[in-house]
């Protein structure tokens, strides 16, 4: 890995991205014909973290990718609350036990799992490797590719459903530019992974049975209005800070 990473940042990023996508969706897949939610998926998505967490403290790649101590005040970034009531979108519609207990302590790790990996991929390697070459190019398609990777959630076995997955693309695209903003503010990834991965750890607690059409578009527009909101806002006091 180190050759691949020293050759091209690009490449090595692209590597973890196809790797994450292909590996985890067969985990899922797995999983689905096993009949025991995240099985097969938790075992790979840790051994996934382990090995990209020993790459990157090995190397000395930590700070690099966001595992660090926020750089500026918690008053700076609105003492996160943004993220706080973006944590609430998953329930708001009503609370629901959709798996059994060993199911849910498996689907909640992968999904804290999955949060660490997807934040230090996109948000880490992408983003750090393609804004050398030019940030706001780096800003977008770190934050499209995020939300466009989401439809890999129609055919990995985790019984996604064709609307709702496209609104999940939508305020994807949306997140996915507040955790660049949020990197950029603050120098760190540590908040992104721990919104991340809650938020998709909760998940597990939504009634989907109750959720009309409208009900979605109205959670899709919230979560787009303040992730949105967040980021420009974020955007707006980088360039202020450094004009």
């Amino acid at each position: 890995m180190k050759k691949l990473y020293n050759k091209s940042e690009l490449a090595f990023s692209l590597m973890w991205i196809a790797a994450y996508c292909v590996l985890m969706s067969v985990g899922d897949n797995i999983s689905a014909k096993v009949g025991i939610n995240s099985i097969i998926s938790l075992p790979v998505a840790l051994i996934m973290s382990a090995v990209l967490l020993s790459f990157m403290r090995m190397n000395g790649l930590g700070e690099k990718y966001g595992l660090c101590k926020p750089k500026v005040s918690a008053k700076e970034m609105l003492y996160y609350i943004p993220l706080i009531i973006i944590l609430l979108a998953n329930v708001m519609f009503g609370v629901k036990v959709n798996l059994s207990v060993g199911e849910t302590v498996l689907y909640m790790l992968t999904m804290l799992c999955v949060g660490f990996l997807e934040e230090i991929i996109f948000r880490g390697m992408l983003f750090k490797a393609m804004a050398e070459n030019g940030l706001k190019s780096a800003v977008i398609v770190s934050s499209v590719t995020f939300g466009i990777g989401h439809i890999i959630n129609l055919f990995n076995g985790s019984g996604a459903e064709l609307i709702p997955n496209l609104f999940q693309v939508v305020y994807a695209v949306a997140a996915g530019f507040m955790f660049v903003m949020i990197f950029l503010k603050s120098g760190s990834l540590i908040p992104c992974i721990l919104l991340h991965g809650v938020f998709n750890a909760l998940s597990v607690f939504a009634d989907e049975t109750v959720l009309t059409v409208t009900d979605r578009i109205v959670s899709c527009v919230f979560l787009v209005a303040v992730s949105g909101a967040y980021g420009v806002y974020l955007a707006f006091s980088i360039k202020k800070k450094t004009t």
